[in-house]
């Protein structure tokens, strides 16, 4: 199972609308998201130059990263947010609302056979040192061998692209605890995802997101919604109503969900108690 922890608001939308909403990753809670993998990978690039004496390739491959770091937006991707871990406190302060939410446990195999295309199933990797990964001989032979970095323009965007598709599934390793998976899709590859974006407006600000529809992603398999969800978790500070949530899902006609609902186990203590 993969766990998405949540608020009831975003449960409804999963469960009631068939929407499951792709957030961008810039606005997640590490500041550090796909810069880190981009600078990880500048910083190897650069190091192995050097270690050949060729000062001016290298302070060059720098002008080039940083420029394409002043893209970052462009290249953002969107994505939603699971965990291996079932039940957990960390889990619920985070993502749960303070354990007041809810967390949805989807069926992993089932996920990763809807998607396709420019939506994709990562594990997220935790790490700052980018030096063995595979990009970093192909950014650096391609920059070693050519006579500038204009000449190589147009192979060095096809590797930054790669790049950026990449980053989506890096962070930091102080997050190494979440052992997070994402349904991850990179926008900016626009003839490969032909969904379009919509807005939440709140009182304090607009975000853009992406919509996936599971119902027609679950028809594609000849499944149910209910087929992708294994169980649904209230959480270990909410007030929610247990016979009230088994009505609204089979008002919501997910009637197969009404025997699969549990009650968290984790003490965590209430907020404000």
């Amino acid at each position: 199972m993969l766990y998405h922890y949540t608020s009831f608001a975003a449960l409804d939308g999963i469960i009631r609308c068939a929407e499951l909403r792709l957030n961008n990753i810039l606005n997640m809670n590490d500041t550090s998201e796909m810069r880190l993998f981009i600078t990880g990978l500048c910083r190897a690039v650069t190091e192995k130059l050097r270690a050949d004496g060729d000062e001016e390739k290298a302070r060059m491959t720098e002008q080039f990263f940083e420029k394409e770091i002043e893209e970052e937006f462009h290249y953002s991707a969107y994505a939603a947010c699971f965990s291996r871990y079932r039940d957990d406190a960390a889990q619920w302060e985070r993502y749960g609302y303070g354990g007041q939410g809810v967390c949805i446990a989807f069926h992993e195999e089932r996920i990763q056979k809807m998607v396709g295309g420019a939506v994709f199933l990562q594990e997220v990797s935790y790490q700052k040192d980018m030096r063995e990964h595979p990009l970093v001989d192909a950014f650096y032979h391609l920059i070693k061998e050519s006579d500038g970095i204009a000449d190589e323009l147009p192979m060095l965007q096809s590797l930054m692209t790669d790049a950026w598709i990449q980053s989506a599934a890096f962070k930091h390793p102080s997050f190494a605890s979440e052992k997070e998976f994402r349904l991850v899709v990179s926008p900016f590859i626009w003839n490969e995802f032909a969904v379009e974006p919509k807005y939440h407006v709140s009182m304090g600000r607009i975000k853009k997101y992406y919509p996936l529809d599971l119902n027609r992603m679950c028809g594609r398999l000849d499944m149910h919604l209910s087929d992708l969800v294994g169980e649904i978790i209230i959480g270990p500070a909410s007030n929610q109503s247990l016979p009230i949530l088994q009505d609204y899902l089979v008002d919501c006609g997910l009637h197969a969900l009404k025997d699969r609902i549990t009650l968290s186990d984790c003490p965590l203590r209430r907020p404000n108690t």
